[in-house]
């Protein structure tokens, strides 16, 4: 009797075009309907969360004089009610405005976005262009010589990338490459110099590399022992394309689901990297943020940093579905 399953499952791979398309806007509606309350419901957190906080924009080492600090609460809005300020927050946010900085009182928050998001940006995308280029091919490379020196080897800097935090990382690279070796700029930004990106772009990716190698691997050849990997044998395929595609297509669906909160994390992560290599990014300026209790300018790189991390989760998950056809007839997308 025949198995009928294979077929069905194949039948998923054989779907129009225009289905697809199709099935993938209505997905990405859904996600983005999806996404406006949790926004709204992150936005709320952390007005709340930011007014909760002890101490205030306005306090100084010095205090100011009672007159002093009541026109300045005035000008600002600080003296109404916390609803009343809560929606003129909002009403600002629906026309693009994060209001002004309390503490860098010739930008608004939006000036300051738009000046450090290029550079974390930058940073982060290049971090994650670099682990993908060295992580997965070296994942692979250990998979197909499973036991030997090569797969230790891999692993063994693998688990090391895993172990050590980025804020080790960063002061080591600077140490070894910068003051050693005068090779590279320990700290700074001047745009246009690339080296100025090397060290924080390396320090990003060098985690990421190390668990996208361990993921490739382990996924690869749990493929590798599947039965349809084994019939692709039978049937006299060349190995380089039972591995291309057979094998990767459904190895890489693990890759995929970490990568989206990867890319995130690597750019909410950049904050320290950012700090310690004086990069002007937003994880700088989110830092100098907290420390100064300047709401607006908090609120801003939060609102940002989320619809990042929505975004890139949603593009993962479009990803996954791609890959895995099955994905979008179980799910219904």
């Amino acid at each position: 009797m025949h198995d009928k399953s294979g077929f069905v499952e194949a039948a998923a791979f054989f779907v129009p075009a225009e289905a697809v398309i199709v099935t993938m806007l209505a997905y990405v509606v859904r996600r983005l309907c999806g996404a406006i309350p949790t926004l709204a419901v992150i936005v709320a957190l952390s007005f709340v969360m930011t007014r909760l906080a002890p101490g205030g924009p306005f306090d100084e080492e010095q205090a100011l004089a009672p007159e002093i600090r009541a026109n300045l609460e005035a000008a600002y809005g600080l003296d109404q009610p916390v609803a009343v300020q809560f929606g003129r927050y909002v009403a600002g946010l629906l026309h693009g405005d994060f209001g002004p900085s309390y503490k860098f009182r010739d930008f608004t928050v939006t000036e300051l976005i738009s000046s450090g998001l290029p550079v974390s940006l930058t940073i982060g995308a290049a971090a994650i262009l670099l682990a993908i280029l060295l992580g997965i091919p070296a994942g692979i490379w250990a998979a197909l010589r499973q036991d030997q020196l090569a797969d230790r080897l891999v692993m063994s800097l693998a688990v090391a990338g895993i172990s050590v935090p980025v804020f080790v990382i960063a002061p080591f690279l600077a140490l070894v490459f910068g003051i050693w070796l005068h090779w590279l700029p320990v700290a700074g930004w001047v745009p246009g110099r690339s080296g100025d990106l090397v060290l924080p772009v390396v320090t990003l990716a060098l985690p990421v590399i190390a668990y996208l190698a361990r993921l490739m691997r382990g996924s690869l050849l749990e493929v590798l022992r599947a039965p349809w990997i084994r019939a692709a044998r039978a049937r006299g395929l060349p190995p380089h394309r039972i591995l291309l595609l057979h094998a990767l297509p459904g190895a890489l669906l693990p890759v995929v689901s970490y990568l989206g909160p990867a890319v995130a994390a690597v750019l909410t992560g950049s904050l320290v990297v950012e700090t310690i290599f004086g990069l002007p990014g937003m994880g700088r300026h989110l830092v100098q943020g907290a420390l100064n209790r300047d709401y607006t300018l908090v609120m801003g790189m939060v609102i940002v940093y989320a619809t990042l991390m929505i975004t890139l989760n949603l593009m993962a998950d479009l990803v996954y579905a791609w890959l895995d056809p099955r994905i979008r007839r179980e799910r219904r997308l």
